[in-house]
Protein backbone atom coordinates (compact mmCIF):
# COMPACT_ATOMS: atom_id res chain seq x y z
CA UNK A 1 0.00 0.00 0.00
CA UNK A 2 1.41 3.77 -0.99
CA UNK A 3 -0.07 6.29 0.15
CA UNK A 4 0.09 9.87 -1.62
CA UNK A 5 -0.13 13.26 -0.64
CA UNK A 6 0.35 15.85 -3.15
CA UNK A 7 1.03 19.87 -2.43
CA UNK A 8 2.33 23.14 -4.05
CA UNK A 9 -0.92 23.64 -6.34
CA UNK A 10 -2.24 27.25 -6.06
CA UNK A 11 -3.23 30.40 -8.44
CA UNK A 12 -0.66 32.17 -10.94
CA UNK A 13 -0.47 34.30 -13.77
CA UNK A 14 0.34 32.81 -17.04
CA UNK A 15 3.59 32.70 -17.78
CA UNK A 16 4.62 31.94 -14.64
CA UNK A 17 6.05 28.67 -12.94
CA UNK A 18 5.02 26.37 -10.24
CA UNK A 19 6.38 23.15 -8.64
CA UNK A 20 4.08 20.44 -7.29
CA UNK A 21 5.67 17.81 -5.09
CA UNK A 22 4.22 14.33 -4.24
CA UNK A 23 5.04 12.93 -0.68
CA UNK A 24 4.95 9.08 -1.02
CA UNK A 25 4.40 7.25 2.27
CA UNK A 26 4.27 3.04 2.61
CA UNK A 27 6.20 0.33 1.36
CA UNK A 28 8.99 0.70 -1.62
CA UNK A 29 8.01 3.65 -3.25
CA UNK A 30 11.42 3.57 -5.12
CA UNK A 31 10.14 0.18 -6.82
CA UNK A 32 7.41 2.40 -8.66
CA UNK A 33 6.53 4.25 -11.56
CA UNK A 34 5.18 7.76 -10.80
CA UNK A 35 3.02 9.97 -12.70
CA UNK A 36 1.22 13.08 -12.96
CA UNK A 37 -1.96 13.55 -14.38
CA UNK A 38 -4.82 16.25 -14.96
CA UNK A 39 -8.36 16.84 -14.76
CA UNK A 40 -9.82 19.94 -15.71
CA UNK A 41 -13.89 20.80 -15.00
CA UNK A 42 -16.18 18.49 -17.72
CA UNK A 43 -13.02 16.67 -19.05
CA UNK A 44 -11.48 13.65 -18.90
CA UNK A 45 -8.30 12.79 -16.33
CA UNK A 46 -5.25 13.40 -19.15
CA UNK A 47 -2.02 11.96 -18.75
CA UNK A 48 1.32 14.61 -17.92
CA UNK A 49 3.95 12.75 -16.88
CA UNK A 50 5.75 9.66 -15.66
CA UNK A 51 9.28 8.58 -14.64
CA UNK A 52 10.49 5.26 -14.21
CA UNK A 53 10.95 3.78 -11.04
CA UNK A 54 15.09 4.64 -10.98
CA UNK A 55 13.99 8.20 -12.76
CA UNK A 56 16.57 7.00 -15.84
CA UNK A 57 13.38 7.43 -17.88
CA UNK A 58 10.46 9.87 -18.59
CA UNK A 59 7.66 10.19 -20.11
CA UNK A 60 6.11 13.52 -21.26
CA UNK A 61 2.80 14.41 -22.88
CA UNK A 62 2.76 16.45 -26.05
CA UNK A 63 0.90 19.18 -24.95
CA UNK A 64 3.11 20.00 -21.78
CA UNK A 65 6.38 19.09 -23.77
CA UNK A 66 9.07 21.70 -23.18
CA UNK A 67 6.96 23.53 -20.59
CA UNK A 68 6.88 20.71 -17.73
CA UNK A 69 9.36 18.52 -16.59
CA UNK A 70 8.82 15.07 -14.16
CA UNK A 71 11.66 14.19 -11.27
CA UNK A 72 12.00 11.65 -8.52
CA UNK A 73 14.00 11.88 -4.91
CA UNK A 74 13.91 8.46 -3.58
CA UNK A 75 15.77 9.12 -0.84
CA UNK A 76 12.90 11.51 0.00
CA UNK A 77 9.83 9.48 -1.31
CA UNK A 78 9.17 12.53 -3.20
CA UNK A 79 8.11 13.11 -6.78
CA UNK A 80 8.04 16.77 -8.33
CA UNK A 81 6.38 18.01 -11.46
CA UNK A 82 8.07 21.37 -12.61
CA UNK A 83 5.73 23.37 -14.25
CA UNK A 84 6.79 26.32 -16.32
CA UNK A 85 5.50 29.19 -19.62
CA UNK A 86 1.93 28.08 -17.56
CA UNK A 87 -0.87 28.55 -19.73
CA UNK A 88 -4.46 28.97 -18.96
CA UNK A 89 -5.74 25.47 -20.61
CA UNK A 90 -3.23 24.34 -17.86
CA UNK A 91 -5.83 24.90 -14.92
CA UNK A 92 -6.91 21.93 -13.87
CA UNK A 93 -6.65 19.28 -10.25
CA UNK A 94 -3.15 17.63 -10.38
CA UNK A 95 -3.15 13.87 -9.25
CA UNK A 96 0.01 11.87 -8.06
CA UNK A 97 -0.14 8.29 -8.82
CA UNK A 98 1.92 5.35 -8.53
CA UNK A 99 1.79 1.96 -10.83
CA UNK A 100 3.87 -1.43 -11.58
CA UNK A 101 3.75 -0.71 -15.34
CA UNK A 102 6.57 1.48 -17.51
CA UNK A 103 5.86 2.76 -20.98
CA UNK A 104 8.52 4.82 -22.65
CA UNK A 105 6.22 6.30 -24.85
CA UNK A 106 2.58 6.55 -23.05
CA UNK A 107 1.22 6.38 -19.57
CA UNK A 108 -2.03 5.92 -18.83
CA UNK A 109 -4.39 6.10 -15.74
CA UNK A 110 -5.11 2.61 -16.12
CA UNK A 111 -1.41 1.93 -14.96
CA UNK A 112 -1.73 3.25 -12.11
CA UNK A 113 -2.92 1.53 -9.08
CA UNK A 114 -2.26 4.35 -6.28
CA UNK A 115 -3.81 7.76 -6.49
CA UNK A 116 -3.64 10.52 -3.97
CA UNK A 117 -6.53 13.65 -3.84
CA UNK A 118 -5.45 15.78 -5.75
CA UNK A 119 -4.04 19.52 -5.78
CA UNK A 120 -5.74 22.56 -7.86
CA UNK A 121 -3.66 24.65 -10.48
CA UNK A 122 -5.25 27.72 -11.52
CA UNK A 123 -3.64 29.81 -14.24
CA UNK A 124 -4.89 33.57 -14.83
CA UNK A 125 -4.88 35.80 -18.01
Amino acid sequence: QVQLVESGGGLVQAGGSLRLSCAASGRAFSTYTMGWFRQAPGKERESVAAISWRGGSTFIADSVKGRFTISRDNAKNTVYLQMNSLKPEDTAVYYCAAGTTWRYNSVSPSDMNYWGKGTLVTVSL
